[in-house]
């Protein structure tokens, strides 16, 4: 096998891993093994991962290629939108993962992911917008400028630039992924070390990183299917609840019924804190590509470190 093979077979990995995460621990609001919800169960993202890996790792592949082959078959493999966040994110950094020279350094990576952004054409606009159709994400309406139902007279991170004031993970493609470093910086790098289920520590480690996300901003989730309110009522309280885990580093949320009842709550209302769980997949996923050399190197500063 040759080495950058091997790197890519070990981004794939990583991947598995952390979209097995998000849904082996439970978030409040999102589907876990021990809470479905939204209409869906954890058996449906972990089915979704596994079909997206083999398009998202395609040698060669552009970008928008990647998208639209990873949503064809999420749909293929389970009949909904599970993963159109995850993969809108991890798709360039799949490809810069491929070209970087040296993947394990959060420079380099960094580099190559806005050399993969600069390079992105129409061409990779149009798969995205055909792959974002296809998923019908919650709460797509239309907007004057870059509707996804319209063909693109654009590149891809230009049609993302008009969105980036009103979703989090077209900002990262205008901003070079910035707030992804910031959150993967505050991944715990020892969790994607293992294959082994979570334990108590692991698992802390991973509600307190989607704590981190969902505190930082309103979930653009959130806002397009409920509005600006219940977003920043949910910012609150997942604010309310990083400030007891990190004043109390002991502290067990799962033993907290409070907190179990948070996570009822929030599907009872149908409201899915979507994109943080997003931005928490990928956040693992880029630190275990990174692995302990990355996390030491990463100085990134962010949104996570504000609230």
């Amino acid at each position: 096998m040759s080495g950058r093979q091997a790197v890519i077979d070990h981004a794939r990995a990583c991947f598995l891993r952390a979209c097995w995460l998000d849904v082996a621990v439970r978030k409040p609001g999102n589907v876990s093994q021990t809470a479905p919800g939204h209409g869906m169960k954890a058996s449906m993202f972990i089915a979704s991962a596994q079909a997206a890996a083999g398009a998202l790792f395609e040698p060669g592949a552009r970008v928008g290629v990647r998208i639209e082959a990873a949503v064809a078959a999420t749909w293929s493999a389970v009949g909904c939108n599970t993963n159109l966040g995850i993969v809108l994110l991890c798709a360039p950094i799949a490809r810069a993962i491929e070209h970087c020279a040296d993947a394990a350094s959060a420079l380099a990576l960094q580099a190559a992911i806005e050399s993969e952004l600069a390079g992105l054409d129409a061409g990779d606009a149009r798969a995205a917008y055909r792959a974002i159709v296809r998923a019908n994400p919650g709460g797509l309406g239309s907007v004057p400028d870059g509707d996804v139902r319209q063909a693109p007279g654009i590149d891809l991170r230009a049609a993302m630039t008009l969105a980036a004031q009103r979703d989090a993970i077209a900002r990262q493609y205008r901003d070079g992924f910035a707030d992804l470093w910031a959150l993967a910086r505050l991944a715990p790098a020892a969790v994607m070390a293992s294959n082994a289920p979570p334990d108590a520590a692991a698992t802390a480690a991973v509600q307190r990183l989607y704590l981190a996300c969902l505190s930082a901003f309103p979930d653009s989730h959130i806002v397009r299917k409920h509005g600006e309110g219940v977003a920043h009522t949910v910012m609150r309280a997942a604010q309310n609840w990083r400030r007891r885990a990190e004043a109390d580093p002991a502290l067990a949320l799962d033993a907290d019924p409070a907190f179990c009842a948070w996570d009822r709550s929030l599907k009872a209302a149908r409201i899915n804190p979507g994109t943080s769980a997003d931005f928490t997949v990928a956040a693992l996923w880029l630190s275990g590509c990174l692995g302990a050399r990355g996390a030491a190197a990463r100085e990134s500063k962010g949104r996570w470190h504000e609230s």
